[in-house]
């Protein structure tokens, strides 16, 4: 995850059917079609690895349940010297 990165997204790919619903909703574009197919035969969805928002629209408009799962990072930020 990088710095920026307000999220990250896990993809079970062997429940992701390649609907590409959630590359469709994705604002920030960082979802992907697969080039290879998962092991009933469709080409799953891929993260790119960087640049979530957190927004988990992606997680809302899949309809495979467990398929997508967003981690959102609260960060770790140094409060400002007083």
């Amino acid at each position: 995850m990088g710095e920026s990165d307000r999220g990250d997204i896990i993809i079970a790919s062997h429940l992701c059917k390649g609907c590409s619903l959630c590359i469709a909703a994705c604002p920030a574009k960082v979802l992907v079609q697969g080039a290879s197919l998962n092991r009933q035969g469709y080409y799953a969805v891929s993260y790119t690895g960087a640049g979530c928002t957190g927004c988990s629209i992606c997680f809302y408009v899949c309809p495979e349940p467990g398929a997508i799962t967003i981690r959102i990072n609260k960060g770790t930020k140094d409060k400002p010297a007083a």
